[in-house]
């Protein structure tokens, strides 16, 4: 009986399962050793490399569920259960090293064959080289200098025009600058004109302040020169009240002139 069932059927169907595919691997790594070609050593490497990741979620799981049973197990069942995940994930990476080492396997083999058509290319080219007269050996060169002096014009160009974007740039730029520089000027005189301007208005304020004042005393005398020529009209012969100097009461002539006649 499997030791897994007594602790839960949900960790022995993962264990199965995960038993299943390690099975898969073994089998399939054997296989993979018998195949020569390098296209179908590459699909069955990718196939295997599904597996793993399979492999690797299934004893995550496994690992949750035994971490979600561990306060209902007792310490001999959580330990059994530990060393079996430890022992499912060294066997695990056991064959992930496996897989890098075809896979490597494989890239070095690539290489070789890559090598290999390049070396044959020079040596079609030596041939080539061989079966060709002198003149045309002379003419080949010349053909590919032309090409070589046409390709390092073109840099120049390249380079030139280069150079005649980056100084129109930088001509630009002293423009602007030199453009910021009289709009700072111009705020600087604004703020001062302002500033003036505050300060005279702060004067003309002052000023009329001073003639407001000055207005409300002479009213006020006007007032008081009235009042007292009134006064001394309807009463003149009220002594509290001083003659104002230039002013002769007109009713004292008024007597006098009756008394002459």
């Amino acid at each position: 009986m499997d030791p897994f069932s007594a602790v839960s059927e949900e960790l022995a169907e993962i264990h199965g399962e995960i038993s299943d595919i390690f099975r898969a691997l073994s089998n399939g790594f054997q296989k993979l050793e018998k195949v020569k070609d390098s296209n179908r050593q590459s699909r069955q490497l990718e196939e295997l490399t599904e597996k793993m990741r399979e492999c690797k979620r299934l004893i995550k799981e496994f690992d949750r569920k035994a971490k979600d049973l561990e306060s209902r197990n007792d310490p001999d069942t959580n330990k059994m259960l530990n060393e079996k995940k430890q022992s499912m994930i060294k066997e695990l990476n056991s064959y992930v090293a496996l897989k890098k080492q075809y896979a490597s396997n494989l890239e070095n083999k690539r290489i070789d064959l890559f090598d290999g058509g390049t070396e044959g290319y020079g040596e079609d080219n030596v041939l080539l080289a061989s079966t060709m007269t002198n003149q045309q050996l002379v003419d080949s060169g010349n053909r590919m200098m032309d090409e070589t002096d046409q390709a390092i014009e073109r840099s120049k160009k390249t380079v030139q025009d280069t150079v005649n974007v980056g100084t129109e740039t930088a001509a630009a730029l002293k423009a602007q600058t030199e453009q910021m520089s009289r709009v700072v000027n111009e705020l600087d005189s604004i703020h001062f004109s302002i500033k003036k301007a505050s300060q005279l208005v702060k004067e003309l304020g002052r000023q009329v302040a001073t003639d407001k004042c000055i207005m409300a005393l002479l009213f006020l005398i006007v007032v008081g020169v009235i009042a007292i020529i009134i006064v001394k009209l309807v009463n003149p012969n009220n002594k509290d009240i001083r003659d104002i100097p230039g002013l002769a009461p007109p009713a004292m002539t008024r007597k006098l002139l009756c008394s002459a006649s």
